[in-house]
């Protein structure tokens, strides 16, 4: 199939882009941002997205800014523009801290894909099963938008709404990703019937020691609802526990019990909480297994 009918615009920088979506929000039309377009452009094809407008991104691939990726201290800056790829192949850049984002990128679709998508474009498109909105949960992820009325910060708590639905402004631009929460102890799974396809359900968990010396970890699932979710029930279940196959199969029914997933082609609500109680399990034995305290 073709696209809807649209406008093309081609913005020179932020500033230039902010001000096109600003303008094309007052004359009502309904404007995307477009960059890798990985997501955006099958969605069009398939007519289940119809922006009336796009503003293309590309040309702000030569500005530093949008390119950054960086480790500062405790923290890591992803630029906007920064491609999965790019990530995966940063492994000695993230360091232990934040390795799982490198890790995890194999899930994420096929070479191609990866080599194009961005990461922000990712998170502000709002999968439910999206890695990257999975990964902005756990290490606790801060989106920085641009837009008409200046700068502002969305924590990743703050930024899923639903399905396809986030916190960012139409008016806005995503120009970095900062992760605030690193982790040696984090790990990525998902099942999906082909690798390279959307997952079915995918869990993210990260485990360490809190200042006594407790257990604590984060849980976070897709796919079984309409925005990806931390599950606290199950995070309550490995506060202070025993870490080992045990203690992570109590967490993984509690993960299962707490969820109401829904039924579609690709499984069962049933199936699908089958998965979580599986998956999850995989998830905290290969978080586990990356440190040196057992």
């Amino acid at each position: 199939m073709k696209p809807a009918a649209f406008t093309y615009h081609r913005a020179h920088d932020v500033a230039d882009a902010v001000g096109l979506l600003s303008r094309l929000v007052e004359e009502g039309d309904e404007p995307k941002l477009i960059a890798g377009g990985q997501s955006l452009t099958p969605m069009m094809n398939f007519r289940l997205a119809r922006p009336t407008a796009l503003v293309d991104l590309g040309r702000l691939r030569r500005l530093p800014e949008l390119r950054a990726l960086r480790v500062d201290g405790d923290v890591l800056t992803i630029g906007a523009l920064v491609t999965h790829r790019e990530v995966e192949r940063a492994a000695d850049t993230l360091g232990p801290r934040f390795g799982v984002l490198s890790e995890a990128m194999r899930w994420v679709g096929h070479l191609p894909i990866r080599s194009r998508g961005t990461v922000a474009g990712s998170i502000v498109h709002g999968d439910a099963t999206a890695e990257w909105c999975l990964l902005a949960l756990l290490l606790d992820a801060v989106v920085v938008a641009e837009g008409p009325r200046g700068v502002r910060e969305i924590p990743a708590s703050e930024m899923f709404h639903g399905f396809y639905t986030t916190a960012v402004e139409p008016d806005e631009v995503v120009t970095q990703l900062r992760f605030t929460r690193g982790s040696r102890r984090a790990a990525l799974t998902e099942f999906a019937r082909r690798h390279g396809d959307f997952a079915t359900v995918d869990v993210a968990a990260a485990l360490e020691r809190d200042e006594e010396g407790a257990l604590v970890g984060r849980v976070v699932l897709g796919g079984v609802a309409p925005a990806p979710i931390r599950v606290a029930e199950a995070e309550d279940v490995l506060r202070g526990g025993r870490p080992g196959p045990e203690l992570f199969a109590a967490c993984a029914d509690a993960a299962s019990a707490a969820v109401d997933p829904p039924s579609d082609a690709a499984g069962s609500g049933a199936y699908r909480r089958r998965l979580v109680r599986t998956l999850v399990a995989q998830a905290l034995e290969q978080a586990w297994a990356k440190g040196a305290d057992r």
